[in-house]
C-alpha cells in the first residue's frame, strides 16, 4: 500500500511593471480530479508544526485529509496494517498534496529547519464538539523509513 500524492505546479507571478513578485501554487482545483467530488473539501485550515516536532500519531475515523505543506518540509508516516509508508510535502517536494484516508493511523513530522505550515483541505469539516481525533496504540515504525 502507499499514500496517494498529487504534484502541484509552481507559477511565477509578476507585478504590473513586469517584475517578479513571488509565485503561486494551486492546492486544490476541482478540475484536476485528485479529490473526488464526494470528498471535496468541507473545510480548509492551516496547521503549524514546530521545528523538530511531530503531530500524531493519530487517526480520524470519518475524515479524509489532504495535506499540503506550503512552508518548510514535512514527512507523513502512515500505517496500513503492519506496513509503514512515507510521503513528503513542502518546499523541497513541489508542495505536493498527500492524501490520508479515514481510519489510517498517521504522523506528520517537521523535517525542515523552519516551522512547517500545512494546509489541510479535509472532509468532513472539523468540529470542536466532535473532533474525530483518536490516539493510536502500537505505533512503532522502523527508524530507517
Amino acid at each position: 500500500m502507499r499514500l496517494r500524492v498529487f504534484p502541484h505546479q509552481r507559477f511565477d507571478t509578476r507585478g504590473a511593471d513586469g517584475q517578479a513578485n513571488g509565485f503561486l501554487v494551486s492546492v486544490y482545483n476541482e478540475h484536476e480530479g485528485f479529490i473526488p467530488q464526494a470528498r471535496a473539501p468541507a473545510q480548509v485550515y492551516v496547521s503549524i508544526c514546530a521545528i523538530g516536532a511531530s503531530k500524531g500519531p493519530h487517526l480520524h475515523r470519518r475524515r479524509w485529509g489532504y495535506l499540503t505543506c506550503v512552508r518548510g518540509n514535512i514527512r507523513v508516516v502512515a500505517r496500513f496494517g503492519d506496513e509503514y509508508v512515507v510521503a513528503h510535502s513542502g518546499q523541497d517536494h513541489g508542495y505536493q498534496t498527500v492524501e490520508i484516508p479515514p481510519g489510517i493511523p498517521n504522523r506528520v513530522e517537521n523535517v525542515g529547519n523552519v516551522d512547517a505550515y500545512i494546509i489541510n483541505t479535509c472532509n468532513p469539516a472539523w468540529q470542536a464538539d466532535d473532533p474525530d481525533d483518536h490516539p493510536v496504540d502500537g505505533w512503532n515504525p522502523p527508524p530507517a523509513l
